[in-house]
């Protein structure tokens, strides 16, 4: 059985465009599979808040370069 996680959908969408507005376009590109990998613990720990979700991945985006 083949399940979608569709939580992220919204919080990826927002940090994709923060990131294109201030010039990290490539770096969300590049760092897509480890944001993704990212937010799915978040949700395994429990966190649901799709605001959170965005908070935190912009923050994981911007750490390491």
């Amino acid at each position: 059985m083949h399940t979608e996680i569709t939580i992220f959908d919204r919080p990826v969408e927002r940090i994709k465009r923060a990131c294109e507005l201030v010039g990290l376009g490539t770096d969300f590109d590049r760092r897509l599979p480890e944001l993704e990998t990212y937010l799915e613990g978040l949700v395994a720990q429990g966190e649901i808040s799709e605001d959170q979700l965005t908070e935190r991945g912009l923050a994981f985006i911007r750490e390491v370069r």
